[in-house]
């Protein structure tokens, strides 16, 4: 009897054990998101030992999650930072990046709205603070509502970057901790702008119009513009994980990767990388 238990015991700590090795965390960026949370249902459907918890809270919040160890993918919508990486090499660890998906960043406005196109520099005024009425850019008489994300996000960087062109945001800048809460934001503000991930348009807020080429052309965010090119605001978005644990990812992050992965990857509404 002692020895069945024993046994018993023994079984029941291997399978725990075994779940242990394949449950894999991913946490970080707010626009992958809904990227993740679909794969990881439709992954575990195809492996049920298997457990992945997806959770947000910014591309930075995901990558320092990776150097202290609490996750083992940190999915971003920016570039992992040269410091961010010296830091993981000087812990004695490699990170690994992989690109999963393409994202058009896209400005929104409310849906009353009636400018339709805006240029980098019309922005870059408007986000600096220094364009602060609808009708300096062809709109109506009414105050402009600049809304970005908060600074630990990857597309306030990757928006900063690009479309800022490295400047800094207007001071008082309203600034909110997620996506949803810019298109709810937007939606409910008649003088809002905004921007998010391709994935987050929906009919409560209007996409704008973007011209990199002082109005020459300008170019509506969508998957035909992302893929010939001409959609000038695009970016990769990464799965980065340490090198030391890329047996325990390897399936999940095939899987994404895989046909039936980028097949998510549409049907989310994002640009499949093939």
């Amino acid at each position: 009897m002692k020895k069945m238990k024993k046994t018993t015991i023994l079984t029941l700590a291997l399978i725990c054990l075994t779940f242990n090795l394949k449950a894999q965390k991913i946490k970080g960026s707010d626009t992958v998101l809904p990227l993740s949370q679909e794969a990881a249902e439709e992954f575990k459907k195809k492996s049920p030992s298997s457990s992945v918890s997806v959770t947000g809270g910014g591309s930075g919040v995901g990558i320092s999650a990776l150097m202290s160890g609490t996750t083992d993918i940190a999915q971003a919508s920016r570039k992992i930072k040269f410091d961010e990486k010296l830091k993981i090499q000087d812990a004695g660890n490699s990170v690994k990046e992989i690109i999963i998906a393409l994202d058009a960043l896209s400005v929104v406005v409310h849906p009353s709205n009636k400018v339709t196109k805006l240029t980098r520099e019309q922005l870059e005024g408007i986000f600096t603070g220094k364009i602060t009425n609808w009708k300096e850019v062809g709109g109506e008489d009414l105050k402009i509502v600049p809304y970005s994300r908060e600074t630990s996000s990857g597309t306030y960087e990757f928006f900063k970057e690009s479309v800022l062109k490295n400047k800094n945001y207007k001071s008082g800048i309203m600034s909110l901790p997620a996506t949803g809460a810019i298109i709810q934001s937007v939606s409910q503000t008649k003088g809002a702008i905004g921007y998010v991930g391709f994935a987050y348009l929906n009919t409560k807020v209007k996409s704008i119009n973007i011209s990199y080429d002082k109005g020459k052309t300008y170019v509506i965010p969508n998957v035909t513009n992302v893929k010939n090119k001409t959609y000038p605001i695009v970016r990769p978005l990464y799965y980065y994980y340490l090198t030391k644990n890329a047996s325990k990812v390897k399936s999940f992050v095939d899987y994404v990767l895989s046909p039936d992965g980028q097949k998510i990857v549409t049907e989310v509404g994002y640009i499949t990388i093939k």
